[in-house]
């Protein structure tokens, strides 16, 4: 829901930064961020949980040797068709509450899109909704298309 409020956690001196990323991608109901960062929440005593993440080459490696993944491009239809990781599901941010029933609380899931940042809004959504089975992969696609991972475009690969 883009209209729903958001607090964010962010590092000093990023604020601005979240702010933007977030309205790119339709989040512009943003409340305000968490002053002093996890170290002040977990100074109350309140509850914090992670991410896991992945580098793109850690990702690649595990893929060649064999490992099979579900990988989910979070990015637009659009830029999905442009390039993607191959067999990689298109499951764009933008459309996370509708596409709901296409995500098992039972799978692993590496999520990736243009950079690391709405992938990790994606997890974010995902965690929160109790599917603890999700990595992000860091960088992106831009990470993911400098390993040997095969790319597609659009139906044909590349």
């Amino acid at each position: 829901d883009i209209t729903q409020p958001i607090l964010f956690v962010t590092s000093p001196g990023q604020e601005e930064e979240v702010v933007t990323r977030l309205a790119r991608v339709g989040y512009d109901n943003i409340l305000g961020y968490l002053e002093g960062g996890l170290k002040s929440w977990a100074a109350e005593g309140k509850e914090i949980d992670r991410i896991e993440t992945i580098q793109a080459d850690v990702l690649a490696s595990n893929i060649k040797a064999g490992n099979n993944f579900n990988v989910i491009d979070s990015r637009r239809p659009t830029e999905y068709s442009v390039a993607h990781v191959e067999n990689a599901e298109s499951l764009p941010l933008d459309y996370i509450n509708q596409n709901m029933d296409q995500v098992s609380k039972d799978e692993v899931y590496h999520i990736y899109c243009a950079s690391g940042y709405r992938s990790v809004i994606m997890a974010s959504i995902l965690k929160s909704r109790g599917y603890e089975k999700v990595v992000n992969v860091t960088g992106g696609i831009e990470a993911l298309k400098k390993t040997d991972l095969r790319m597609e475009s659009g139906a044909l690969a590349i």
